[in-house]
């Protein structure tokens, strides 16, 4: 359905469509390495607030488990899952609307609610005392949160560019866009959006918010149409919106940090799983778990063994889980999921 205007300068020099491009995705091979266990993906239950990506296969990684950590809640869609299992659930996540619409959705039995990032000491230090078997990330934006154009997630006509998590707290996307040099906004878009012409694209913000402030979606994405082309599209503004949201929100600095945490708070045996949306996270988790696999981190040729000598556990994932095309088709925002888990070595 193509976009109506309803506010700001407007797009030039045409509405984009929001449909997302079509296409499908392929399911993972149906069992890991190991014979650890199936993941099934599938289609997902609905949620007003939070669509939860990948549910078959959430629900098939949380099986057994008796204390599960959602360290992103959003509206609850994935605590409800490990709720349905057996599992007692710490609910987390850094955005106070988000627990608001948890805590109203799924109440207080057999939950508890923390606000804050998962990174942070506060929560890390919530999630040791709770010692979990589950520990889930799910690294996207609600649907709650792009749906609402005021949080300034989305590229709709008129939103503010805003982006922040937490409640109003910190710098926003404007902020960025306003302030950085061209050096540093062309950094961000080569390396978060995978952007060829990164630099092309920051020198025209800077020249444009010479003349004005960019405010609303609508200033961005003109920037990105006279630097892509009259061709750019809903796929290159999406790149370009999340480069942005991951800066604003620090995501990248938060997953290195709250990885090895969340890990060690696992009891022997735990398993976690991280969905991410976003090559960078991707590749932050895929390297992490990789590491954390291997008996021997000693630099290569080294001769003699210095380092921890053995495994803290075993990827369960040997390809990432992806949603299947009917999962895509009901969701389109799961299109670029991809869902990783580890298991942490069991005592003895």
């Amino acid at each position: 359905m193509p976009v109506c205007h309803t506010g700001g300068r407007g797009f030039e020099p045409r509405q984009p469509r929001l449909n997302p491009p079509r296409g499908t995705t392929h399911q993972a091979p149906p069992a890991t390495a190991g014979g650890a266990f199936v993941f099934f993906p599938g289609s997902a239950p609905t949620s007003d607030y939070h669509v939860p990506v990948l549910a078959a296969a959430v629900r098939s990684w949380a099986e057994g488990g008796r204390r599960a950590v959602d360290a992103t809640v959003g509206g609850g869609g994935h605590a409800a899952l490990l709720r349905e299992v057996g599992a007692d659930v710490l609910a987390v996540d850094r955005d106070p609307d988000a627990i608001a619409a948890a805590r109203a959705r799924l109440g207080e039995d057999g939950i508890r609610y923390s606000t804050g990032p998962f990174g942070s000491a506060k929560v890390l230090g919530t999630v040791a005392a709770f010692r979990p078997d589950r520990i889930l990330l799910d690294l996207g934006v609600s649907s709650h949160q792009l749906d609402a154009a005021e949080r300034g997630f989305t590229f709709r006509p008129g939103a503010p560019l805003d982006m922040r998590m937490a409640g109003g707290r910190g710098l926003t996307a404007a902020d960025l866009v306003n302030t950085w040099p061209v050096e540093r906004l062309a950094q961000a878009f080569a390396e978060l959006a995978d952007e060829r012409r990164a630099k092309r694209l920051a020198q025209v913000i800077v020249k444009r918010r010479g003349n004005a402030p960019f405010v609303t979606s609508d200033d961005l994405v003109n920037a990105i149409r006279e630097a892509l082309g009259p061709r750019s599209g809903p796929p290159d503004f999406a790149r370009l919106f999340q480069a942005l949201r991951v800066v604003v929100n620090q995501e990248l600095e938060q997953l290195d940090l709250g990885l090895p945490a969340l890990r060690a708070a696992l009891i022997p045996g735990g398993r976690m799983a991280v969905i991410t949306y976003h090559s960078g996270e991707d590749r932050i988790v895929k390297h992490a778990f990789r590491e954390w696999g291997r008996r021997c981190v000693c630099p290569p040729g080294q001769p003699v063994c210095t380092c921890r000598g053995r495994p803290l556990g075993r990827v369960l994932t040997k390809r990432p889980v992806r949603p299947g095309s009917a999962e895509v088709r009901a969701n389109p925002r799961a299109r670029s999921a991809l869902l990783r888990a580890f298991e942490v070595a069991h005592e003895g």
